[in-house]
């Protein structure tokens, strides 16, 4: 028999189709209300007040607030403390149940224990549903039942595993029940000012994701495994941002990357349910090395340095290049995420947890599993990880992916008159071009900040403590 009502919490699935936690509180309850939650606990940590994922969020809710209206529903927009605000509405409306799509954050999960345990103590159910993630828990695991800690036996065991059940759309048709609130607050209403998320282009909500998923399907998806390391080239997906705020649904990808056999781009997707187990059974990852025995390393103090990193000016252009990218627009491309990580922690010797956090503050598609991962991934401290003697070449993944510096003219200004033979390594110049071009280095761009050959001899120093890295 069905329940009287029941009420969907929205949370990082800003959608209101293929929504396992919506479709199951529609086919098991009578009335179904919907809710978002500005959370004070996270939005009070946050280090600006323009900050663009909120402002992404915001603008996707009035999309689907729209989209939940035209079914007779409306969404039920609170600000405050979740673990308050959820039990508190939950009574409010009379609901049997509250339904959720799972998270795997550990801030997230004890937030959802704290609901789950005030909901319980009044007779109220919480539900969760797996929708973020094609696979979750316990569900792809090794042989003597343990979480997989190796990409590529996870990858081979997850698609063994995969069936047309697995990513099969959840129905979400059907009347919703429509609460009576004063509205969709405005931003200034939470806290926060509006972004330039319009002049940078960056769509948003569900409308804003089918856009550009249809773009990448026309274009780039069939040419992703050859194009997708060159950040001049518009050779990926751009769809990271909508990923991590669920406005359309994984399912929907992994069900095209298979259609087409785009296997390059699938293994994206799969590895990012990877990062999520990992994340799930190893919460220790968020402020510690995954293989313990990296926390014994010694990391150089460099402010100085560090400062340099953050403000593009390391002497290195495709490095500089890299971080004035994520300066102007929240956002980097993946083959330079690794490396500017790879410069900060084996260039410059410097705790890639300071880069986790710089990245955590200014990327609009943060996701802690996926920026835990690479991270940890460019350190060699986590898992699967290169090993610590593979170390990038600033000088030589320019020449390899950024061949004509397009890309370092158009976020290194400064540099737009080197020509092509020195773009990479502008020091180079001789001298009398350097005046002649008004491109003196160390008074128009900075000299190199370290020497690479030498810093790799004391990356290679740095890590003699983990030598025989214990398992975790």
């Amino acid at each position: 028999m069905s329940m009287e009502k029941a009420l969907v919490w929205f949370r990082r699935d800003l959608r209101d189709e293929d929504h396992a936690a919506l479709s199951a509180a529609l086919a098991a309850a009578r009335q179904v209300y919907c809710t978002f939650v500005f959370d004070t606990d996270i939005l009070d940590a946050l280090p600006s007040r323009h900050d663009r994922r909120v402002h992404f969020i915001h603008a996707s809710l009035v999309e689907l607030d729209r989209a939940l209206q035209q079914r007779g529903g409306n969404l039920i927009v609170l600000h405050g403390r979740a673990i308050e605000e959820i039990p508190a509405l939950a009574r409010t409306l009379g609901v049997q149940a509250v339904y959720v799509n799972r998270d795997y954050e550990p801030g997230a999960k004890a937030r959802d224990a704290a609901v789950s345990q005030a909901l319980l103590s009044e007779g109220i159910g919480f539900r969760t549903f797996k929708d973020q993630a094609i696979f979750d828990g316990g569900e792809v695991r090794t042989g003597n039942g343990a979480p997989y800690t190796v990409f590529t036996p996870y990858k081979n065991a997850w698609l063994k595993r995969l069936t047309a059940t697995d990513l099969a759309t959840w129905p979400t048709q059907g009347p919703l029940a429509h609460f009576p609130t004063a509205g969709m607050p405005t931003l200034q209403a939470i806290g926060f000012e509006e972004t330039d998320l319009a002049t940078l282009g960056i769509a948003t909500g569900m409308q804003g994701a089918e856009a550009r998923w249809k773009d990448f399907q026309n274009g780039p998806l069939a040419r992703y495994k050859a194009l997708r390391d060159f950040p001049a080239i518009r050779g990926v997906s751009y769809l990271s941002v909508h990923l991590r705020f669920g406005t359309l649904s994984i399912r929907k990808l992994v069900n095209q990357a298979l259609a087409v056999q785009a296997d390059a781009w699938l293994n994206e997707l799969i590895w990012r349910d990877f990062y999520f187990m990992i994340l799930d059974h190893f919460p220790h990852v968020v402020g510690q090395s995954f293989r313990p025995a990296y926390d014994a390393i010694r990391w150089a103090e460099r402010p100085e340095a560090f400062a340099a990193w953050c403000a593009g000016k390391t002497g290195y252009p495709l490095v500089d290049a890299a971080m004035r990218q994520i300066n102007h627009c929240g956002w980097m491309h993946n083959r330079l995420r690794m490396v500017v990580a790879s410069f900060l922690t084996k260039d410059l010797g410097i705790d890639w947890r300071l880069g986790e956090r710089y990245f955590a503050d200014h990327l609009i598609d943060y996701d802690l599993s996926a920026n835990n991962g690479g991270w940890q991934w460019a350190a060699s401290s986590g898992c699967d990880a290169q090993p610590y003697f593979r170390i990038f070449n600033p000088v030589t993944q320019s020449e390899k992916f950024d061949p004509e510096g397009r890309f370092i003219r158009r976020y290194v200004p400064e540099l737009a008159k080197v020509p092509d033979r020195y773009i990479h390594a502008p020091w180079g110049l001789p001298k009398g071009e350097q005046e002649r071009l008004g491109v003196v280095i160390g008074r128009d761009y900075p000299a190199p900040i370290v020497d690479h050959a030498q810093a790799r001899v004391e990356t290679l120093a740095r890590y003699e403590v983990v030598r025989k890295p214990a398992s975790p």
